[in-house]
């Protein structure tokens, strides 16, 4: 039973990351640690496909040798990791937006805790 739970502990890695970053974004009011939980959310999906795409004794899909020519299973696929790359820019991307607007609403309203600022707006 012991064997099982650790030979899945990637899965379970990514679903307490994934849960963290759920918590933080619904309890905490600060949006700096909203975006942080989100990007901790952001982790866990990475970490997710990267497990998922992950093949032992397997050889990347670049044909050196002529003499041995693998099978297809014998490959690893490129594209998750490709895929997850591209995550990786997007979620970076998407952090540098959010810290810039969180500094101009900080600017505006003198706060970054998420009930003052829809009391202020609502005034």
């Amino acid at each position: 039973m012991w064997s099982e739970l650790i030979g899945r502990a990637d899965y379970w890695l990514s679903a307490t990351l994934f849960l963290i970053g759920l918590y933080g974004m619904l309890v905490h009011p600060n949006l700096v640690k909203k975006l942080m939980a989100m990007n901790i959310m952001q982790v866990a999906v990475i970490v997710f496909y990267i497990t998922v795409a992950f093949k032992s004794n397997a050889t990347p899909p670049i044909s050196i040798d002529n003499e041995y020519s693998p099978t297809a299973r014998e490959y690893i696929n490129p594209l998750p990791h490709t895929l997850m790359l591209t995550a990786i820019v997007v979620s970076i991307s998407t952090t540098g937006v959010a810290l810039s607007l969180i500094i101009r609403i900080h600017r505006r309203y003198s706060t970054l805790n998420e009930i003052e600022l829809i009391a202020k707006l609502r005034q």
